[in-house]
């Protein structure tokens, strides 16, 4: 039975010239109990649909109805979590949900009201925390109480809004299973809006991808049998072969080539380049050990003594070896990262580059962060000029800026080289932030979650990109990483953390796939799912503490 429609829905914003089309022609029907993923590119327009069901904003054209009548204005009956908590701070756990009973259920007793607030709370794993305030919990706990809090209003039809896309990809992870318990045992409807194709598949019955011009793509029947385990599915083919369909359709209409070939890389020599008759000496002697760690630790001073953060880290990086470094939140990932970078003192051991000792931060090593940190009021190009402007003083001004134009095109903003930063999107921005790295000609490029705060898609999009130049390059470089798939999708080496502290490697697997990689290939090739399986078994023995527990051990009988 039809218990929401879409008719011929449009929806757009502006006047005149301004005016944007969001939604164009939407026909949509959900089935009672059904749920349902709408996936799709940022500013594809999958919050102005959602808007649209939550009585937020009304179609231009075409008619919304629930249940036969049309939606005019928010309802209980369709319970909405965004992506952002919206908590009211000087309130308890209890209390935020028990905001959402009193305007349900005004009529209950204080003993009755207490059970269902203990109800819902309990339903989220929260019954530790009901005393605790917003500000003394974490983001995932934070989501939790925004989920207990829709479901106490009992709504016949839940609508989640990107709401674990501010989430790091462990407790998104985790979210999204209690999500789909809580939905396995209410069998509500449910309206799920994401970016992320493993959490759509995972949970979802239906998964209808919004195309970049407004229109909704035909739908793909998720057909894995229920309950879903989210571990199994790395080895269930029905998954492997839904995830490649909707991957490959999602890569095809929103990641076109935005590359063009009019520049070239002028012949200029950076400032902390080896030069050729020393360079071609030393390249046996270096390239296998052109970037050593040595019994690399890091300490820092606390009240209770000190605190050992990162322990004997030894790693070897041959001369354009792509390195992934992965592991669980505080493992010191970073911490490495920002040693190699010359930006935090070494505390014992040593990192040498290139047969030198790195001692303070230098151009040789470029860095893109999580977030970029450009000048809004400098343009694309002239935020990439800075750094280029210092690493190449016997160039003519003419070749520095080919240098920075010919990198700008390169990550596809030909277009947009002369934009104020602070006009830029997101992820425009990280594409400004990885050309000016590349365009440094570093000898080492280090990258810390550069696509940590943008949407899966979007993630896709510049790891397409950042492949593509390195390609080009061949630049030594590691990347800091949470994400499984970008791990292996870029690296010839991942290498795995244990927790911290006292972390160091805990193992390393050689990723042996072709180059040059696209995602779309990756997923249909025979041994990656193996590489993934080793990552996430690795992951998973390190989940739930700094050591893993000890694995049982079986005595046979004599």
């Amino acid at each position: 039975m039809s218990i929401l429609k879409f008719e011929n829905v449009s929806k757009g914003f502006g006047q005149g010239t301004d005016r944007v089309e969001v939604l164009k022609d939407i026909n949509l029907d959900v089935s009672e109990g059904e749920f349902v993923a709408i996936l799709g590119f940022s500013g594809t327009g999958k919050s102005t649909l959602m808007n649209l069901v939550a009585g937020l904003e009304m179609p231009d054209n075409g008619n919304v109805t629930f249940k036969g009548a049309p939606i005019t204005a928010p309802g209980p009956e369709r319970g909405l979590v965004f992506q952002s908590y919206s908590l009211m701070p000087w309130l308890t756990v209890g209390g935020n949900i028990g905001l959402a009973v009193d305007a349900v259920f005004p009529k209950l007793s204080a003993p009755e009201r207490q059970a269902k607030i203990d109800h819902y709370v309990a339903m989220v794993g929260l019954s530790h925390a009901i005393a605790r305030r917003p500000a003394e919990l974490s983001g995932g706990m934070r989501q939790r109480v925004s989920v207990a809090r829709a479901l106490a209003m009992n709504p016949e039809m839940l609508l989640l809004d990107e709401p674990l896309s501010a989430l790091d990809a462990l407790t998104r992870a985790n979210l999204a299973d209690e999500i789909l318990e809580i939905w396995e045992q209410e069998k509500k409807t449910c309206i799920l809006i994401t970016n992320d194709v493993d959490e759509a598949i995972l949970l979802a019955d239906r998964i209808i991808p919004l195309n970049p011009d407004g229109t909704l793509a035909d739908p793909v029947t998720v057909n894995i049998p229920r309950p879903r385990d989210r571990g199994a599915m790395n080895d269930d083919e029905m998954f492997k072969a839904l995830r490649a369909q909707v991957t490959k359709y999602l890569m095809d209409v929103g990641i076109a080539a935005k590359i063009e070939e009019t520049r070239q890389l002028p012949d200029a020599t950076p400032i902390h380049s080896v030069p050729a008759a020393l360079s071609k000496a030393q390249k046996t002697m270096l390239e296998e050990r052109y970037l050593v760690f040595s019994q690399l630790h890091k300490v820092y001073p606390t009240p209770k003594g000190p605190l050992t953060v990162v322990e004997d880290f030894d790693l070897k990086v041959k001369k354009g070896e792509f390195i992934s470094l992965i592991g669980h939140s505080g493992c010191g990932k970073s911490t490495v990262l920002t040693m190699a970078a010359g930006l935090n003192p070494i505390s014992k051991g040593g990192i040498r580059l290139d047969g030198k000792h790195i001692e303070g931060a230098n151009p040789e090593r470029a860095v893109v962060f999580q977030s970029p940190n450009l000048f809004p009021w400098l343009t694309a190009k002239e935020n990439v000029s800075i750094g280029v402007d210092r690493v190449y003083p016997n160039a003519s001004q003419a070749e520095r800026q080919d240098v920075v134009e010919y990198y700008l095109e390169r990550v596809g903003l030909a277009d947009s080289m002369d934009k104020q930063a602070s006009g830029l999107s997101n992820g425009m921005r990280q594409r400004v932030g990885i050309a000016r790295a590349f365009a440094l000609s570093p000898k080492l490029l280090l990258l810390d979650e550069p696509f940590g705060m943008l949407d899966s898609l979007t993630r896709w999009e510049l790891q397409e990109v950042l492949m593509e130049v390195w390609s080009r390059t061949k630049v030594t470089a590691i990347c800091v990483t949470h994400d499984v798939d970008e791990a292996i999708l870029l690296a010839d080496r991942v290498v795995m953390m244990t927790n911290g502290p006292q972390a160091t490697i805990g193992k390393i697997t050689d990723v042996k796939l072709p180059r040059p990689r696209t995602r779309k290939a990756l997923l249909e090739h025979p041994d990656y799912y193996s590489y993934r399986a080793e990552v996430l078994d690795f992951l998973e023995e390190y989940e739930h503490g700094a050591k893993p527990k000890p694995k049982p051990t079986h005595i046979a009988a004599e």
